[in-house]
């Protein structure tokens, strides 16, 4: 169906340069619609009396943009439709499969045997923890570059290290812990470095765990891993293995 001359003229009226007059010397010169413009080149429509090169150009530039424009939404329209297709088109097994899947089974971690003495020193050790205040550094809210981590206040006027009034507790003696429970994880183990799988057979599984270097690689980790889990020792930074 060929479009009304006074449809075409609006088409060619929305391109930037072209008003009533250039647009009616186009249709007169033979562009009758929106394609026929696609397909002309730059030096047939300079040609048409009123069009330059340059605008000519233009014209090109414009129409090719809006074609651009128009490409993707057809693109997602297909899209869609073949997506609808294949919902459509899965069978039921599928959805039989994914019930069958079988869930994770939570496996308990390994927990110490701890005799009464040390059992009650990490509770109290717990305890103390809790009340325990954050040692920062002096004057760590005042400016950026001086960090939160704590260094002993030295300076010869300091009231921190005087210990005046509504300043920052400091570090003291008498907030360790039980001597029973010092250098336990906060699980209740002893923490044992290891390297090779051959250091495994040192540790006592009832009352140490294990910790894996930095430096050792995957391959020896798994191996770690697999020996620890035939063993019942603990792995405290087991990560993704």
């Amino acid at each position: 169906m060929k479009m009304k001359k006074e449809d075409v003229i609006k088409q060619f009226t929305s391109i930037e340069g072209i008003g009533k007059a250039k647009a009616e010397a186009l249709y007169a010169s033979g562009f009758t619609s929106m394609e026929a413009l696609s397909k002309a080149s730059v030096e047939e429509l300079a040609q048409v009396k009123g069009i330059t090169e340059s605008l000519a150009e233009r014209i090109k530039k414009q129409i090719k943009t809006e074609e651009k424009k128009e490409q993707p939404v057809k693109e997602t329209e297909k899209m869609e439709e073949t997506e609808e297709k294949e919902i459509e088109e899965k069978p039921e097994e599928e959805e039989v499969k994914e019930e069958e899947v079988e869930e994770k089974v939570y496996v308990a971690k390994p927990k110490p045997k701890l005799d009464e003495i040390k059992r009650r020193a990490f509770e109290i050790r717990k305890k103390k923890k809790e009340k325990e205040p954050e040692f920062r550094r002096q004057e760590w809210f005042r400016y950026k570059r001086i960090k939160e981590c704590w260094r002993k206040p030295r300076g010869l006027h300091s009231k921190t290290r005087r210990n005046l009034k509504y300043r920052p507790p400091l570090v003291r003696i008498g907030f360790r812990g039980p001597k029973e429970a010092r250098g336990l994880h906060p699980s209740g183990f002893e923490e044992v470095l290891v390297h090779t799988p051959k250091e495994l057979d040192e540790v006592n599984p009832a009352y140490q765990a294990v910790r894996i270097g930095a430096t050792v690689g995957t391959r020896k980790r798994l191996e770690i891993k697999t020996k620890a889990e035939e063993l019942g020792i603990r792995i405290l930074n087991r990560g993704d293995l």
